[in-house]
């Protein structure tokens, strides 16, 4: 949780941004583990990509230079999103040819149900409340794309922290973009504005195909 520091209102304490640098490169690391007819360009240079750009980041999150780190993070995830589609849409072709053997078609789709809803968490931690910067420049988390429970609790309610001073971090936007991948929607967090709308429907339609050409490849070899 960020929050402000009251003894000193012009110094900020960030959210941690480690868990997003290791889910940065589990992506990556799970694209360079798919089989080779699902990855496009040599295998290694997704990966190569992809740290470069995260190094970089790192540098100037650390030097406090937030519009580079902001820009680095955006075209980081432009990246990732542009990996997974490619490879989805590569799944997909490549299934009337019978490519994979049923073991690895199920490893596949798996492995790119798992990287949806990684790359998906990235675009809403990135995008909500003005991303992590802006979110941890304010004391609490009172506005926003997603209207999380915390932020319709009474300020005494009996949760870690005083409710007015809780602000979501990553976990928050994992779990919000597990649930989507999982059961084709929202669960406990509505939807308020239109661009995460969007993003959600794009969500669940990625995880919906890859679901419904698993079960129809399943059918086919039973």
């Amino acid at each position: 949780m960020a929050v402000r520091d009251k003894n000193d209102p012009e110094r900020w304490n960030p959210e941690p941004r480690w868990l997003a640098g290791v889910v940065v490169l589990a992506v990556a690391g799970i694209y360079t583990a798919l089989p080779e007819h699902l990855i496009v360009g040599p295998r290694w240079g997704f990966f190569a990509v992809v740290t470069a750009l995260l190094i970089p980041a790192a540098v100037a999150h650390n030097l406090k230079y937030h519009r580079l780190n902001q820009i680095l993070g955006f075209v980081e995830s432009g990246v990732v999103t542009l990996g997974m589609i490619a490879s989805v849409v590569l799944l997909i072709t490549g299934l009337p040819t019978h490519r994979e053997k049923p073991t690895e078609l199920l490893l596949s789709a798996s492995a790119l149900w798992a990287t949806n809803v990684l790359v998906f968490a990235l675009w809403y931690w990135r995008l909500d409340a003005g991303g992590p910067h802006g979110r941890d420049k304010r004391q609490g988390h009172d506005q926003g794309a997603f209207l999380f429970p915390q932020m319709m609790l009474p300020s005494d309610a009996p949760i870690a922290g005083k409710p007015d001073e809780w602000a979501p971090n990553f976990v928050d936007y994992l779990f919000l973009a597990f649930n989507t991948s999982t059961a084709f929607s929202p669960t406990d967090v509505p939807v308020l504005t239109r661009w995460a709308k969007v993003m959600m429907m794009l969500q669940s339609l990625i995880s919906l195909t890859v679901v419904v050409l698993l079960a129809a490849r399943a059918v086919n070899i039973l």
